[in-house]
């Protein structure tokens, strides 16, 4: 922290921002570099291992559109580090590059940039449809094929093999994990119907992993787990409500989450230790996490621990709303200065110029340490003064003047 002396007029500096962007938005792109500089960006989160998604890339010379058509490894896939394991990462066919992360990093070093692998670990519909027994099973029985279940030991292999391979041989100085940890019921995508369906209580509950391996681990912590899957069963039958967590045994929600969180602790440990010994050179570990600790999905919640394994966590505060810049005050109390907290902001729609400015200030107000901006490629050419309104937003000083 820089100590100012009244009346002295030196700015304060901007708050750190990480843009976020796909290898097809830099390779083939001659411009792409010179407007994420201009845009005062100096480090790219860039996809190196990612679920499915059809990507829009309106400033890009050579197409419109990208069709992402599974989750994939955009590095080659080496046979000899998967080892005939039965989950393996598809190659990304649809970008014209053999190693798409790895050449579209060296440009973006080449141009200055610092460079981190956005790695998604558990996400991927195509294994949980192959490998059914190893995706996360609701308490109906019900496998969520699009995500993968930590609590396996070929899911943590996997994760670990495919994060290791991200960054190896590669320009990167900042491994960014996303999904590290249980998907659960929301998932928006395939043409969702179910939004608004259940409320948030019920929602959570049919989160939970009923999948054999986290029976055993629940009998094996002393709950009986087939009285608490028929419990979770009754809890989001067809009288479901916002009472319906009450409907369960608190102390059997209590094992519960203790066991989702070992297992998080487990991944997030084997894959740190994977990328570390990858990329030896790496600086900075960064996670997507939420501060409620039952939160799943890309930013599943931290753990007690998780603040003391990473150097960063990304919170997820896309919404304009007071909502969000609670969850960045949130994110901060939890990590209690033992991480840096970043939030994870978007200039995309229904983001409005009226209000991102504000949000962004407001995180940073609640003490946010960086901003991590989605995203480089999918902002058209009318939201391009949004994100650079993103990387103005200077530090915020407490009243003493210390830039905090």
């Amino acid at each position: 922290m820089t100590q100012i002396d009244a009346g002295e007029t030196t700015a304060t500096p901007p708050v750190p921002v990480v843009g976020y962007a796909y290898p097809w938005d830099v390779i083939g792109d001659p411009t792409f570099a010179d407007r994420a500089r201009g845009l005062g960006v100096s480090k790219v989160a860039l996809a190196a291992a990612y679920h499915t998604t059809r990507a829009a890339t309106p400033l890009h010379p050579e197409h419109r559109i990208v069709e992402a058509r599974s989750a994939a490894l955009y590095r080659p896939v080496r046979p000899e580090a998967w080892g005939g394991a039965r989950l393996v990462p598809p190659s990304a066919t649809w970008v014209a590059a053999a190693d798409p992360y790895g050449e579209a990093a060296a440009i973006l070093a080449e141009e200055g940039f610092e460079v981190a692998a956005w790695i998604v670990l558990t996400h991927s519909t195509r294994l949980g449809e192959a490998n059914p027994d190893l995706a996360v099973v609701n308490c109906w029985d019900e496998p969520y094929p699009y995500a993968l279940c930590a609590r396996h030991e070929e899911v943590r292999h996997y994760a670990e093999t495919l994060a290791a391979e991200a960054v190896r041989d590669t320009p990167t100085s900042t491994a960014i994990l996303e999904a590290c940890g249980q998907l659960g019921f929301g998932h928006g995508g395939h043409h969702e119907k179910t939004d608004g369906a259940y409320d948030a209580a019920t929602q959570q509950l049919l989160s939970i992993c009923c999948c054999a391996a986290c029976r055993e681990d629940w009998n094996g912590r002393g709950l009986d787990a087939d009285a608490t899957v028929a419990a979770l069963r009754a809890a989001t039958g067809a009288a479901a409500s916002d009472d319906a967590v009450d409907a369960v045994d608190a102390k059997a929600l209590d094992v519960i989450l203790e066991s989702r969180h070992a297992a998080a602790d487990e991944l997030r440990h084997r894959v740190i230790a994977a990328v570390r010994e990858a990329a030896p050179d790496l600086v900075e570990i960064a996670l997507h996490a939420q501060p409620d600790p039952w939160a799943t999905g890309a930013s599943p919640g931290l753990t007690p621990t998780t603040a003391d394994d990473v150097d960063l966590v990304v919170s997820f505060c896309w919404p304009t709303t007071e909502a969000s810049v609670e969850t960045g005050r949130r994110l901060v109390q939890a990590v209690d200065g033992r991480a840096a907290a970043a939030a994870y902001v978007t200039v995309l729609p229904p983001t409005t110029e009226d209000a991102f400015g504000g949000h962004v200030r407001a995180l940073v107000d609640a003490g946010i340490d960086q901003i991590h901006l989605y995203h480089l490629g999918l902002a058209g050419a009318d939201r391009q003064h949004l994100l650079a309104e993103a990387t103005e937003i200077p530090h915020r000083r407490d009243e003493d003047g210390v830039q905090a």
